[in-house]
């Protein structure tokens, strides 16, 4: 069998070593978990896309998702709890030219970091955001996020979630996010197409990704890792540029999957660029 080789010429033993941290392999995701599966897209979509890895960097929160970061060997930050997408602006500002991947799970970048999300996208802050949505707080037990579905059980909910859970295509939409997209772990081509679109597009770029959790809320709500894929598999209804109010997930009626927006605008940089030039010229 031939030897691979990493773009650097040394000798790896898969096409994606050379952006790993294989020191800290195996990872710590549970079994049956869709992170690795996500993670694994974008870093093919990284490597697929021909961007300069010295000028990528990956920004995640706290949570089971915020540990990608840890593991890439690239530039990255695991910053505070919902903070991700501040400290991948601040880096944007300080340096325009490198490629920011925010990689963080649904209650991290949508509860306490709800509000980061909604202004970097009204500005059009030049940036990837992926959101990896498993539908709960997995990491601390799993409690009810601001995404979990209705009537769905969680520690916290265990008669059910009485609410409503957020739409994110539209939030993201509703906010200006130039390019949305919605996947799952199940449909990684797909996934990775998506994600190297938005590396390669300017803006700011969402893309949610629904992902299993068999420990906390697979097993809670009678969902073993095989059924979950099964759901997506049997629910996923392909429909892109779909109305962004018809993008609440529903398991029972169906998951709507694809591209919904993919929009060309100014992004913050070149506004203030535009601006202060000809106030100063």
């Amino acid at each position: 069998m031939s030897e691979n080789l990493d773009k650097t010429g040394g000798k790896s033993v898969h096409p994606l070593d050379y952006l790993l941290r294989t020191d800290r392999i195996p990872h710590m995701w549970c079994p049956g978990c869709g992170i690795g599966t996500a993670f694994s897209s974008c870093l093919t979509a990284i490597k697929d896309s021909g961007v300069d890895v010295s000028k990528v960097v990956m920004v995640s929160g706290i949570g089971c998702s915020g540990r990608a970061a840890g593991y890439v060997n690239l530039d990255s930050f695991h910053t505070t709890h919902g903070r991700a997408i501040p400290f991948a602006t601040g880096l944007k500002m300080a340096k325009p030219e490198l490629n920011v991947v925010v990689f963080s799970g649904d209650g991290d970048l949508f509860a306490i970091g709800g509000n980061h999300f909604i202004h970097a996208a009204r500005r059009n802050v030049d940036m990837t955001v992926v959101c990896i949505n498993n539908l709960n707080y997995g990491m601390t037990g799993g409690q009810m996020a601001a995404t979990t579905p209705h009537m769905a059980k969680t520690t916290t909910t265990p008669m059910g979630n009485p609410e409503t859970p957020f739409n994110l295509p539209l939030m993201a939409i509703a906010s200006g996010a130039t390019y949305v997209a919605r996947w799952t772990t199940l449909h990684t081509r797909e996934l990775t197409d998506s994600v190297e679109e938005a590396l390669l597009k300017r803006g700011f770029s969402f893309i949610e990704v629904l992902s299993p959790c068999p420990v906390n809320y697979g097993r809670r709500n009678k969902q073993k890792p095989m059924d979950m894929l099964k759901m997506y598999q049997e629910k996923a209804i392909i429909k892109n540029g779909a109305p962004p109010f018809e993008l609440d997930i529903d398991l029972e009626r169906g998951i709507i999957l694809g591209k919904f927006a993919d929009l060309d605008r100014r992004t913050w940089a070149e506004q203030y660029d535009r601006i202060y030039r000809s106030a100063n010229s």
